[in-house]
């Protein structure tokens, strides 16, 4: 039946010549037969013929032996070659405005925004100050890049300019609670860092960000240094929530509520710098007259205090 008839033909025919295991030459011949609406095996053929041969052997190169101890091992993630020369806050100012310049969806913004915050990391609070006197402006599309800058920046003269930018009211309100959740990922914090920050848990109406991004900073620190309860900085923090939580967390209304919640929720963030507040903890948890919401938090505080400080012997057993 016509269905059965063969419509392509093809045909691979290769020579090849192989000494001492080595592929020297090798000749192919390929032909194809289309026939299709054809009779008697007849129509459209074509014939490929390609030749490969082996040039020339080279001899395996030797690697320089490397001395172990120059090798060191670091996290490629936004790694950048430092340079000798200082950098101005004439040059910076200029980078600002060729992002402004650039279109926003490209390859050219992204690598002119990262050049943005690593230059930042190498300039003093004095002349930071200068560049956001200068380059605080908005672009056409109401972007500000030193804003979204300055959190990845992560030095301390760049966590004084934030602090001293949102006390100065200039912010609209998603940029300062921004500035305050990006501080949760600063890798290295500062006890300079803590005592920048820590007027800013007394300020009027602190958010919820304010609280939990200066804890969440502070707890970073202590993960990094043994005695950080002995620090003035992280001190000054543990007595303003100290104050807050009073001794047992007593509350009178539901704004009251609310804010004692915020602050023993700070307190577990705190976590090993909390450890002085450990009996007014116990006490707030273990007080009948206290709303049900306020001792679970209480308790939940204890999350990340260390279990040296027997958190067991303080709550008192039955409740």
């Amino acid at each position: 039946s016509q269905s059965e008839q063969q419509i392509l033909s093809s045909k691979l025919e290769c020579v090849q010549t192989i000494k001492d295991g080595v592929l020297e030459e090798a000749k192919c011949t390929e032909s194809n037969l289309v026939t299709l609406l054809s009779q008697k095996g007849r129509g459209a053929k074509t014939q490929t013929q390609s030749s490969l041969k082996l040039l020339e052997v080279q001899r395996e190169t030797l690697y320089k032996q490397v001395d172990s101890q120059d090798l060191y091992v670091t996290s490629m993630l936004y790694e950048r070659e430092e340079t000798a020369r200082g950098i101005t806050g004439g040059e910076v100012t200029e980078l600002v405005w060729k992002l402004c310049l650039a279109h926003s969806a490209s390859f050219e913004t992204a690598d002119l925004f990262m050049a943005l915050v690593f230059e930042l990391r190498h300039l003093s609070l004095e002349i930071l100050k200068t560049l956001w006197q200068r380059s605080s402006f908005k672009c056409r599309d109401n972007w500000q890049p030193l804003i979204d800058a300055l959190p990845s920046c992560a030095t301390e003269a760049c966590v004084v300019l934030m602090k001293e930018i949102i006390v100065s009211g200039e912010l609209e309100e998603d940029k300062v609670e921004y500035f305050f959740w990006s501080l949760s990922f600063i890798p290295k914090p500062t006890s300079g860092m803590i005592d920048t920050l820590a007027p800013l848990l007394k300020s009027p109406g602190a958010s919820q960000s304010c609280f939990l991004g200066v804890t969440a900073l502070l707890h970073r620190f202590c993960s990094a240094h043994s005695s950080c309860d002995d620090v003035p900085a992280v001190q000054r923090v543990m007595r303003t929530l100290g104050k807050f939580l009073g001794s047992n967390c007593t509350v009178r209304d539901s704004e009251r509520l609310s804010e004692m919640q915020l602050v023993l929720k700070a307190i577990g963030n705190a976590g090993l710098a909390a450890a002085s507040l450990v009996p007014a903890l116990s006490s707030c948890a273990s007080l009948k007259s206290n709303p049900i919401r306020i001792r679970l938090t209480a308790l939940q505080a204890f999350r990340r205090i260390p279990c040296a400080v027997r958190v067991s012997d303080l709550l008192p057993a039955g409740d």
